[in-house]
């Protein structure tokens, strides 16, 4: 068949034009040999398509045949010669191309001349009725001068010429130099244009006969004369040329009139054009103009079959049509075509793979054993035709009807009979696999499993059973998870024959776990048939043949079978049924989320078998993530607890069996989770064969509900009360077990709110309501932030007889007492908490003992550790606010300070507690640019009790010196203040509360002025005002003064001066004045300029004097009555 539907490789491979080259001798000649190379090694791309080949100088090339005159009584035999393409890309060159050692300056010129002339005319001579060209390349040691330079060079070159009967353009210097290589890129263009004249003189000789041809006998010489005219333009390369010729041949061969005679030489020939034409187009970038004439070309022969007997032929033929396409639209990718999801290659292989097992299917149904072979064979000149598609026993005949039916009949039942030796397995296995990995890389999944699937049955077809049960085995997840029964059943009914004809025991058995249950589709008695099988197989019996399978096969398998089961070593293997849609369901739960230490952890194991009949289990165990517990979580057939039945391993058909186990929590194992790691269910003898069924996470598989996101629609009817019950069993794979309640009273007595700073004492009673004696009782006590290590604790707890308090006191203690308590005990403790800052905060007091107590089921007591916890939630507050006030020396509040000016700070105390505070003290710290006037810093406030909205107050008298920073602010410095809350334990000491002091303004004046004033004057009583001004500057400041009259005073002294006042000195004025008026007397008004400072500062050196003065009304004498007498 390879004749019929293989393309010829001189089809398929690129048309070069043919180059022969002689006169090298590449064994004894160096220089030879690396022009040789130069031609042939290492051709990329980009170098001209030229095929060389070396050829001896007397190589008789094929002869012409007689050129025909006229085609009128011309009857053609075929289409196109097996023998053409070959003989025109290898053996006819377009050029011969003879190398000779000359050069120009040759003693010996004439005799040399001579010589190549007589190579030549023997190339010519064996030439003789082809059109194939001849050149002459001279090899020569220098390189040659430039054109008219050297004369010899010229004349010898024509006399040369002249003598071999060659033009000038077929003469070639190539010198021998370093630069060889550049010289041969000019030869191989040279040498390929005089190619592309070749096969343009061949394309129009063959052109020319169509003027001799009519299409009433001739019509397989258009088709013929046509292809060789578009094959020449492929040689030349013209790609759009030879597209075009190619697609005028399909035409002339479509109107070819087809019989069954000629058919399979009209597909063969219809091949080898339609690929090149879709060869072309993918070449040209023109895939759809590819994929459209590839379709027209299927829907034109795809029903041409040709011969019924030999129809598997026509499947032959299309799947290789197909295939090749496929080929050629891969190619087009790698080269940079971008293919699309719903068109890519992967669809012809597709087609190629479903024609091939067309063909086999029709192998099967026709074709037969030869009774006994014919005298003659019909194929035995199948391997040299003279016509491509043409049949062996009736080469070159045309006519509708054979020449001899019984010869016919002989070659169609060899025909038949060479199919038949065909294993068509192995040419689908490959058209599949390469399908598979194209709709892979287009993420068509389901095409890939559809198709790894088809792979798989081939293989089995091919009785390769272990790759067969690899490609099965590997689809069959995606079926599960997509819960295709039916499919999933026909993939597993084959896969369990390649177990048992591979005698795989662990895949016969997983396979056979699946078939068996309620989503198989098989018939109850095969489901029963399986099940008997597995219990043999994994009793150490050989099972019973699988149905399907043939007899030759199945004598294999049984030996094979009767050598695993005369193994003596054990075979063990586990089964992971969460993968799986298995005969046997389990359910793994606990019975609550939590447990106490004190209450048994019950554990519920539910199993259910949906197979056609009861089967029984070696052992089922449950691991847990503590291993001390597995002990416990066994149940064998062997060793069965009296508490239950030794059936309980033996499931019926759609039974529920429970099996409960109930175990005591470990005391390391409190505050934790338990977790189900695994349910094993043995199905055999650890000892011979067995199988572990292992459900992960306590039970659920590929087709429980419980990891499928669905809603399961229920018929009308009765319920059913298994099925139902079953689907309700919710898998509770983890439980917590929490410490057992403890029985223990905490009372926390004290008095809130809690004052920030202040040391508050909680007094804790923990009272004993437990029936047994404790032991190991731990008190700890710790604030709501204690867990944070990071976070500056913001209370501070103490336990001790005299509270001490440190930066460093942690927020939590931890206190053991080894005192045992008995029912109504008492344990009395004191601890005391500072509170840092305020707001809300939280104190839990959490006591831990141990005691024995007795649980059921346990004989001996368990010792079980108890965690009591009281938390307390109580509020910080402020007991005080602190507020500053600044004024000047007549109690005028400021902002800012100046230098050597005094001013008054006042610390206000304002209680905001609801308990009465005792303030004990107080002590003012002032900052390094702060003095006071008479060097003491002496308290005001001395054991003063204030309650909530009571203030306390106390004033100091300072000044500020010049501050040395560019800011100008000045510390005010710290605040201590020493209270206690009133009626707190003695024992507790004061609390030292220091606060930091904010930060003032300071300004600068460079003059100031005192003022010397009686504190009060009398109506039209003189009094003397002094005032003195000061020049703190280190310039001479001129100072003008204008006093402005009053009507309340007289007064005398300077009502305008202007002085000079030298740097830190003074000038002193002094008026009388004589009050007018009583009362609140406003003083005459001063100003006060100073020329040479730049600065504004009149108005507030002015604002430290005074501005009124009191004055006593003018007094009266009083007489007594003797004297008014």
């Amino acid at each position: 068949m390879a004749y019929a539907s293989e393309l010829p490789q001189d089809l398929v491979s690129r048309p070069m034009p043919f180059v022969s080259v002689t006169g090298l001798d590449t064994v004894n000649n160096s220089i030879h040999k690396a022009i040789w190379d130069s031609f042939t090694a290492n051709r990329k791309p980009d170098r001209v398509p030229i095929s060389f080949k070396l050829m001896p100088g007397e190589h008789a090339y094929p002869k012409a045949k007689t050129k025909r005159t006229s085609y009128e009584w011309y009857i053609p035999k075929g289409i196109l010669k097996t023998g053409w393409m070959s003989k025109h890309l290898h053996l006819v060159p377009a050029l011969v191309v003879i190398f000779f050692d000359l050069d120009w300056d040759e003693q010996m010129w004439r005799d040399k001349q001579m010589e190549c002339a007589h190579r030549v005319q023997l190339v010519k001579s064996s030439l003789v009725g082809r059109q194939s060209k001849v050149a002459v390349v001279l090899i020569q040691k220098n390189a040659p001068l430039p054109p008219g330079e050297d004369v010899i060079a010229a004349e010898r070159a024509s006399a040369l010429c002249s003598e071999c009967e060659l033009s000038a353009k077929s003469l070639f210097v190539l010198p021998h130099s370093d630069h060889l290589y550049g010289y041969t890129i000019r030869l191989e263009n040279a040498f390929h244009e005089i190619a592309q004249a070749y096969c343009h003189s061949e394309a129009r000789r063959v052109k020319s006969h169509r003027e001799y041809l009519n299409k009433t006998t001739h019509q397989l010489l258009f088709v013929r004369h046509q292809f060789k005219i578009a094959f020449y333009s492929d040689m030349k390369q013209e790609t759009a040329q030879a597209l075009k010729n190619y697609k005028l041949t399909y035409l002339h061969l479509n109107e070819v009139r087809a019989h069954d005679t000629n058919m399979l030489e009209i597909k063969t020939i219809a091949g080898f054009i339609n690929y090149k034409i879709c060869r072309l187009c993918f070449q040209q970038g023109a895939p759809l103009d590819a994929i459209s004439q590839f379709r027209k070309h299927v829907d034109v022969f795809k029903n041409k079959i040709g011969c019924p007997e030999l129809s598997f032929e026509h499947s032959a033929w299309m799947s290789k049509q197909f295939s090749v396409f496929g080929e050629l639209f891969d190619e087009a990718i790698r080269m940079g075509l971008t293919a699309i999801q719903t068109q890519h290659p992967g669809f012809y292989y597709q087609q190629a793979a479903n024609q091939a097992i067309t063909r086999k299917h029709l192998c099967i149904g026709l074709c037969h054993h030869l009774a006994s072979k014919p005298a003659t064979d019909p194929l035995e000149a199948s391997s040299a035709l003279e016509y491509y598609g043409q049949r062996p026993w009736r080469q070159g005949h045309q006519s509708i009807d054979p020449p001899d039916p019984d010869r016919e009949r002989d070659g169609i039942l060899a025909l038949q009979n060479l199919e038949m030796a065909v294993d068509h397995s192995w040419l689908i296995i490959p058209l599949l696999s390469n399908a598979v990995a194209q709709f892979k890389k287009y993420k068509s999944a389901r095409m890939k499993r559809y198709l790894m699937v088809r792979m798989g049955e081939e293989y089995y077809h091919a009785r390769d059973y272990i790759k067969a049960l690899g490609l099965l085995l590997r689809v069959m997840w995606d079926y599960r998870n997509e819960r295709w029964w039916p499919l999933l059943t026909s993939i597993n009914n084959m896969s369990m024959r390649c177990a048992y004809l591979t005698a795989d025991i662990q895949n016969y058995i997983t396979l056979g776990i699946e078939l068996i249950g309620r989503y198989a589709s098989n018939s109850l008695e095969e489901r029963s048939r399986i099940q008997m099988n597995l219990v043999k197989a994994i009793n150490n019996e050989p099972p019973e043949a699988e149905p399907g399978c043939c007899q030759e096969i199945v004598t294999h398998a049984n030996v094979a079978w009767a050598q695993f089961v005369s193994g003596k070593d054990p075979v063990v293997f586990k089964i992971e049924m969460q993968n799986l849609a298995p005969f046997v369901e389990c359910k793994a739960c606990f019975l609550a989320e939590e447990f106490t230490a004190d209450v048994p952890v019950v554990l519920y194991v539910y199993l259910l078998s949906t197979s056609p009949l009861p089967i029984r289990f070696n052992k089922l165990s449950v691991l847990l993530n503590n291993p001390a517990y597995n002990s416990n979580l066994c149940d064998t057939e062997a060793d069965t607890p009296a508490t239950i039945p030794r059936t309980d391993l033996c499931l019926d058909p759609d039974q529920i069996k429970c099996l409960q186990f109930t175990f005591i929590a470990r005391t390391e194992d409190v505050a934790k989770k338990l977790e189900i790691r695994s349910v094993a269910l043995e199905f055999g003898s650890e000892s011979s064969r067995c199988a572990i069924l292992h459900w992960p996470h306590g039970g659920g598989d590929m087709a429980s509900l419980a990891g499928v996101k669905e809603t399961v629609t229920r018929t009308r009817g009765p319920p059913k009360s298994h099925p139902l019950q079953w689907d309700e069993i919710q898998i509770a794979a983890s439980t917590s077990i929490h410490p057992r309640a403890a029985k223990m009273e905490v009372e926390i007595t004290h008095s809130p709110p809690v004052l920030v700073n202040e040391i508050y004492k909680l007094d804790i009673t923990i009272l004993s309501r437990e029936l047994s004696e404790t032991s190991g009782i731990h008190v700890k006590v710790a604030t709501s932030n204690s867990q944070d290590i990071y976070q500056q604790p913001s209370t501070q707890v103490y336990c001790g007889a005299e509270p001490v308090f440190t930066p460093t006191t942690p927020n939590h203690i931890d206190m053991a007492d080894n005192k045992n308590l008995l029912y109504d005990d008492r344990l009395a403790m004191s601890v005391y908490i500072r509170c840092l800052q305020p707001g809300n905060t939280s104190i839990s007091v959490n006591v831990t003992y141990n005691v024995d107590v007795s649980v059921t089921g346990c004989t001996d007591p368990v010792e079980c550790t108890c965690h009591k916890e009281e938390v307390v939630s109580f509020e910080a507050v402020k007991p005080f606010d602190l507020t500053l006030k600044l004024a000047n020396m007549k109690f005028e509040l400021i902002e800012s300070v100046y230098v050597d000016e005094p001013f008054l700070l006042m610390p206000c105390i304002t209680c905001t507690s609801v308990w009465p505070i005792l303030i004990d003290c107080t002590q003012l710290t002032v900052g390094t640019c702060l003095s006071t006037l008479d060097g003491t810093l002496e308290t005001q406030v001395k054991s003063v009790a204030i309650k909530r909205t009571e203030a306390v107050s106390e004033c100091y008298c300072l000044k500020a010196s010049e501050p040395d920073n560019v800011m100008h602010v000045v510390s005010l410095g710290q605040y201590a203040i020493s209270w206690k809350r009133i009626g707190c334990v003695a024992t507790i000491p004061l609390v030292k509360t220091l606060l930091t002091l904010s930060n003032i303004a300071t300004q600068y004046m460079p003059v100031s002025i005192d003022t010397e004033l009686p504190s009060a004057g009398r109506v039209r009583i003189p009094l003397t005002v002094n005032y003195t001004l000061r020049n703190r500057t280190t310039y001479v400041q001129e100072v003008n003064i204008t006093v402005e009259s009053s009507e309340a005073f007289m007064f005398s002294g300077h009502k305008q001066i202007h002085v000079r006042i030298l740097p830190n000195n003074e000038h002193s004025l002094h008026y009388n004045l004589v009050p007018l008026m009583p009362g609140h007397v406003a003083l005459p008004k001063m100003q006060l300029t100073l020329p040479r400072y730049a600065g504004d500062i009149a108005d507030t050196v002015l604002s430290f004097l005074p501005t009124h003065i009191f004055v006593k009304p003018q007094g009266k004498e009083i007489t007594t009555d003797v004297e008014l007498s």
